[in-house]
């Protein structure tokens, strides 16, 4: 069998050489959409991260089998994949510890002041007339932490917010989320009177633009913001400009556009925002479960075809 990766890169440093065992591996670090078809055409297993694959693309090869480097599953047309008998499989819950983790460094680099105080030891302190310096940071106990989308990360989240000792409430994207351990109430209630928000829900028609200019304009002065879900809930025009006439603090590793353009307004208010490259997933650790899931729904696939 022939199995094609299009875009390693999004992977890193990561073992390849596994997959020989099934047959030839073909690696492409990156792959623009016009170099697709002639990279998969005679593929039989093909691993897209992020590279879209369509109708045109299933029509015009020989795919058998299509493996999501990733959870998410709208770079593939899963009806159509479906009606032509190619099984598609992503992985899930692999970057769950390391998403979370990220969470608290975003929260963390905030209340705590980390690219404050850094900046100030490097420069002031050495001159300073006392041991320490004062600039007000905070505590997470006590305060309200509320998450948008309860799922298997955002518990997580509420757990060790809770361990922080802070109060954890969460909004139901869905409408359908009950949970017995934590106070569930409305969007409106949740922007207005949580310090820390913190936003774990995927991108759909229930969440995009679910976080416009109204809704951002609610939050408490010096309010936390954290998007770890998928850009698009956070309507990024709104946010421009809720950040040129409110003092909210907000940490995006999920953008509208990726990579982010140059343009983006959000880039300009360095004091009021903290930004990471959608690297939430990418723990060693996570990435290496990934790549186990996916080595382990190859061998499945190429022991049920009989190869």
């Amino acid at each position: 069998m022939t199995i094609v990766f299009l875009d390693a890169l999004t992977l890193g440093d990561v073992d390849f050489d596994r997959f020989r065992k099934f047959g030839e591996v073909k690696i492409y670090q990156t792959t623009p959409a016009d170099k697709t078809l002639e990279r998969v055409k005679d593929a039989d297993i093909v691993v897209t991260n992020k590279v879209v694959i369509d109708k045109e693309i299933m029509d015009n090869s020989n795919i058998k089998f299509i493996q999501i480097a990733a959870t998410g599953m709208n770079n593939v047309d899963l009806e159509y994949a479906k009606k032509k008998g190619i099984p598609v499989k992503n992985v899930a819950g692999y970057s769950t510890k390391a998403v979370v983790q990220q969470t608290f460094a975003l929260v963390l680099g905030f209340l705590n002041k980390v690219c404050y105080f850094d900046e100030y030891t490097r420069n002031e302190y050495p001159n300073s007339e006392i041991f320490t310096h004062i600039k007000n940071w905070f505590e997470i106990a006590g305060k309200r932490w509320g998450i948008i989308g309860l799922g298997t990360i955002g518990k997580e989240v509420a757990k060790i917010a809770e361990a922080f000792g802070a109060e954890v409430v969460y909004y139901s994207t869905s409408g359908k989320n009950n949970n017995s351990e934590y106070k569930r109430v409305e969007l409106e209630e949740l922007m207005k009177t949580s310090d820390i928000i913190s936003i774990h829900a995927p991108l759909n028609e229930n969440t995009k633009n679910l976080i416009k200019e109204k809704e951002l304009m609610m939050m408490k002065d010096n309010a936390v913001i954290v998007n770890l879900g998928r850009g698009g809930i956070i309507n990024e025009k709104d946010l421009a400009k809720t950040l040129e006439k409110k003092d909210i603090l907000v940490g995006l590793d999920v953008f509208e556009k990726e990579p982010v353009e140059k343009d983006n307004l959000i880039l300009k208010f360095k004091d009021k925002t903290l930004l990471s490259p959608h690297i939430a997933w990418t723990s060693i650790e996570a990435r290496n479960k990934l790549m186990d899931g996916i080595y382990k729904n190859i061998e499945e696939f190429v022991k049920q075809s009989g190869n």
